[in-house]
């Protein structure tokens, strides 16, 4: 079956638009060490996207029943809120050439994060990318999070399109599961890891960074 035209584009935001992975990476383990427990990158990178429901068993998974997750969370929040206060963030390369060729093409655009509605209007506010997006469904505005399809699926039906007509712009495993589970086109641009033999099938493209993605909205979609 011939696809789709691709008539939205949906976007993550930490690690995709905003280089700000490290720091949850960061202040994760420095958080969870405040509260004497060994936190390891492995461990940051099987929570990146997810909802908090699916969080916290997995948290608990990895550190015992008794492990705090909503303190350390907490802590990890004012930490890294502390940071970027004081030294602000970078945004990803391409990010502006992409949102000006789906503007200047037509496109509609929304976000799909599992960051909080309040966190997430005031990053993408200032680095002025929030007037791009028509819609922005955030982690407390649904039930199930990623890896659930409910956010994709939001989103979508807030563009007045299928999900079929839309591309999902991923940089997380379980954004990707997301994403591909709501039927979107899941194209991948990796930050802290890179797709393995059980996210591949699940793509539609990969690219290094994000105005490489230009060629997939284009139709060039040799990746």
């Amino acid at each position: 079956m011939k696809d789709m035209i691709i008539k939205g584009a949906i976007f993550d935001m930490d690690g995709l638009m905003l280089d700000t992975e490290k720091l949850y990476l960061r202040f994760w383990k420095e958080a969870a060490a405040d509260f004497g427990y060994d936190m390891h990158d492995e461990h940051v990178f099987a929570i990146r996207s997810m909802a908090r429901k699916y969080s916290i068993p997995k948290l608990k998974s990895f550190f015992g029943e008794d492990f705090p997750t909503e303190e350390v969370r907490a802590h990890r929040t004012e930490l890294m809120n502390k940071y970027v206060e004081e030294n602000g963030f970078e945004v990803k390369k391409g990010l502006f050439e992409l949102l000006d060729y789906l503007k200047s093409s037509g496109r509609k655009m929304a976000v799909a994060t599992a960051t909080p509605r309040e966190r997430t209007v005031k990053y993408l506010s200032i680095i002025g990318a929030a007037d791009y997006f028509s819609a922005m469904i955030c982690g407390d505005m649904v039930h199930s999070g990623k890896p659930d399809p409910e956010i994709y699926l939001t989103a979508a039906e807030k563009l007045g399109l299928a999900p079929q007509e839309c591309a999902a712009l991923e940089d997380s495993p379980n954004g990707i599961r997301s994403a591909h589970s709501a039927g979107c086109k899941a194209i991948m641009i990796p930050d802290m890891t890179q797709p393995d033999s059980e996210l591949t099938p699940l793509l539609s493209a990969v690219y290094t960074s994000l105005d490489e993605a230009i060629a997939f909205f284009e139709g060039r979609r040799e990746n």
